[in-house]
């Protein structure tokens, strides 16, 4: 079994059901919404598949698209992995992987659209010079499912841990409520890759989450200490902003959007990244998946 470590950031994407945030034992801790429940999941028999929870934690990082640059606070990706011959496979908890703290883009609305020459505008800049109209918050949404997963590019540096198309919602009273960078039709494809080989450890643990080197029946991997960066992603411009859309030219125009591969950058800090499963998948086959969703669940303290 291999880590790896990927993580979004601005993002507050709460997941609903299993995926909801719980607290666990031990050294099931990092693994608060891992989608055990998810039917995929559920099916791994560990002999020909295996279901393994991964979870990847930052506590800070900073963002730049376009002309706009934001720092960002803790971002947390967890995702179910589904492990079979050649291939592996992301399963997102219900509403999505990514849980963070939501970005304030510096200068609010005056500093993402003003000064205009357009009246419209002008008058909106007016009255952004009031603090709770002028604050503009930046927040991650999935745009669709994570792709392209590989080990190997987890344990080492430079190359593409995965694909992880998202959205931004960009949120302000006079903006309305679907003012967004990107869409499930045109996402922001982020493309993760560690910065620095990540330093590895590896521990056995017994069901509870108590730690036993020995005869541990799970096992997790964590590598840590590396940064994660992207500079390779195109932003799309702004859609859905104010009234029919009409502040969209005004938030492009001085934000330079859209933006073209090479021109925005996103880095994750100090990442931290747990992969955890069965020491020895075939143990309980055919029932793996399902004996991993009992163990889970069985480490929730609350």
């Amino acid at each position: 079994m291999a880590a790896v470590g990927v993580l979004a950031t601005l993002a507050v994407v709460v997941p609903n059901g299993s995926a909801s945030a719980a607290t666990l034992a031990g050294h099931w801790a990092p693994f608060t919404r891992c989608p055990v429940d998810d039917p995929a999941m559920l099916a791994a028999d560990g002999a020909t598949s295996v279901a393994l929870c991964l979870a990847s934690h930052s506590p800070s990082g900073s963002i730049k698209l376009g002309n706009t640059s934001a720092a960002t606070g803790a971002s947390d990706l967890q995702l179910g992995v589904l492990s079979e011959p050649g291939a592996q496979s992301l399963i997102a908890p219900s509403g999505g992987g990514i849980v963070a703290d939501p970005a304030r883009i510096p200068g609010g609305l005056l500093g993402l659209m003003c000064p205009s020459d357009v009246p419209l505008v002008s008058a909106i800049c007016r009255q952004a010079t009031d603090n709770s109209l002028n604050n503009v918050t930046a927040t991650v949404e999935p745009a669709g499912a994570p792709s392209g997963f590989s080990v190997a590019a987890g344990l080492g540096a430079g190359q593409p841990i995965l694909s992880l198309p998202v959205k931004i919602h960009l949120r302000n009273p006079l903006l309305g409520s679907t003012c967004y960078i990107g869409s499930d039709a045109t996402p922001i494809v982020l493309k993760p890759a560690n910065l620095t080989a990540p330093a590895s450890s590896f521990e056995r643990f017994d069901a509870n989450g108590t730690p036993n080197p020995a005869n541990g029946v799970l096992q997790r991997i964590t590598l840590s200490g590396a940064s994660q960066g992207d500079s390779t992603f195109a932003a799309p411009g702004a859609t859905g902003c104010g009234a029919l859309g009409l502040l969209n030219p005004a938030i492009n125009l001085k934000t330079g959007l859209p933006s073209p591969s090479g021109n925005n950058s996103l880095v994750l800090n100090n990442a931290t990244t747990s992969l955890a499963g069965f020491n020895t998948p075939s143990s309980v086959a055919p029932n793996q998946g399902k004996e991993l969703s009992t163990l889970w669940h069985a480490a929730v303290t609350s």
